[in-house]
C-alpha cells in the first residue's frame, strides 16, 4: 500500500445520493486501503478534512459524507467532473477475526461499516449489519447490503423504519441469543462506549472507529490525542479496542474542539 504524502488531484466520477443530506463521492482510483482507514480530503481554497473511505472495489473507492459544516457543504456543492485532492491511506484497520461477526453503524459511520462488511463478507464470514439511523430519511446503505447477502438489520429511534430504538438495543439481543465472535462499530460516541459496554458484559471482543479533530493526518501536530492513553486518533487509531477506551477518562463523555476547549456529548 502506498501512502499519498502529497495531494493527488482526482476527479469525481459519480456522485450518488444515499439518505438526508448525504451522499457518496467515487473516484476511479486504486487506493489499496483497508476498512477503517481515512483519507485527508482536500478542497481547493478551502481546507482539508479526513473522511472515512466506505467503498473500495481495487478501481473505485468511495467516501461517504453528511453534509454538516462549511466544509461539506461546499463538497456538496461540487459537480461529477470537478476536481479534489486527496492524501492517504492513513490510520490503521479493523482486525477481521472469528466467523460470525456483528457490525454496529450510527449515522455517517456507516460508512467505513459498509466498507468492512464488503471486505468480511469476501472472506467468507458470516455478516450482521446493523444499521441505526434517526429515522427513515437518514437511513443509508440497506439495499447495497442486502445485495451483497450481508446480514441486514434496521433500527430507528422514532420507528419510522425497521425496528423503533437505538441499535445498541438490538445488538444487546443478538449477544444474548447468538454466538457472536466480535462486534465492529462506528457512529456517535455515545453509542459506541454504549457498544464496548455491552461486549464487556457479555465478554465478546469489540473494535470501534473514534473520530476526533484533525489537522495534519500522520501524527505530527497531536492535535487528535486522547486524553488518558496519548493515542493519536490518525496514527494509532481511528481503530480501538472497545475495553481500551473504556479505560480512556473522556470516552463517551467529551472532545476537544480545534481550539483544544472540551466539547461535552
Amino acid at each position: 500500500m502506498t501512502k499519498l504524502e502529497k495531494p493527488l488531484v482526482l476527479e469525481i466520477k459519480k456522485i450518488a445520493d444515499e439518505a438526508e443530506s448525504t451522499k457518496t463521492f467515487i473516484f476511479e482510483h486504486n487506493l489499496e486501503a483497508k476498512p477503517g482507514q481515512f483519507i485527508m480530503l482536500w478542497i481547493p481554497r478551502v481546507d482539508e478534512k479526513p473522511i472515512s473511505i466506505s467503498f473500495q472495489d481495487g478501481k473505485k473507492f468511495g467516501i461517504t459524507v453528511m453534509k454538516v459544516g462549511e466544509f461539506t457543504k461546499k463538497l456538496f456543492s461540487l459537480k461529477e467532473g470537478d476536481k479534489v485532492g486527496i492524501r492517504g491511506p492513513y490510520g490503521n484497520s479493523f482486525n477481521i477475526e472469528g466467523e460470525n461477526l456483528v457490525l454496529v453503524g450510527g449515522g455517517c459511520g456507516c460508512g467505513p461499516m459498509g466498507f468492512l462488511a464488503d471486505t468480511a463478507k469476501k472472506a467468507g464470514k458470516n455478516v450482521n449489519f446493523i444499521i441505526g439511523a434517526k429515522n427513515k430519511k437518514y437511513l443509508m446503505f440497506e439495499k447495497r447490503m442486502k445485495n451483497s447477502g450481508v446480514n441486514t438489520f434496521v433500527t430507528t429511534d422514532d420507528g419510522s423504519y425497521g425496528m423503533k430504538g437505538y441499535s445498541t438495543d438490538l445488538l444487546k439481543e443478538m449477544l444474548e441469543k447468538n454466538n457472536i465472535s466480535k462486534v465492529y462499530s462506528c457512529g456517535p460516541e455515545v453509542m459506541l462506549k454504549k457498544v464496548a459496554e455491552l461486549c464487556r458484559e457479555f465478554g465478546i471482543p469489540s473494535e470501534i472507529s473514534m473520530e476526533r479533530y484533525m489537522k495534519c493526518g500522520y501524527g505530527l501536530c497531536g492535535q487528535c490525542c486522547i486524553d488518558g492513553t496519548g493515542d493519536r486518533v490518525c496514527m494509532e487509531g481511528p481503530v480501538f479496542s472497545g475495553e481500551k477506551m473504556l479505560k480512556s477518562e473522556e470516552f463517551g463523555k467529551y472532545k476537544r474542539e480545534k481550539s483544544g476547549r472540551r466539547v461535552n456529548f
